[in-house]
């Protein structure tokens, strides 16, 4: 396993936790939101 591989294995997983928690930011702001908007009727 030479340096380059090692960095492009860090970058792809660190892309893809950050991704994974941009959707569950999403998806959590959405949901209290939705929660939110049905508590005032």
């Amino acid at each position: 396993m030479d340096s380059g591989f090692f960095s492009h294995v860090v970058i792809w997983v660190v892309g893809g936790l950050a991704a994974i928690g941009g959707i569950a930011a999403i998806g959590a702001l959405f949901s209290l939101g939705r929660n939110a908007s049905y508590k005032k009727h």
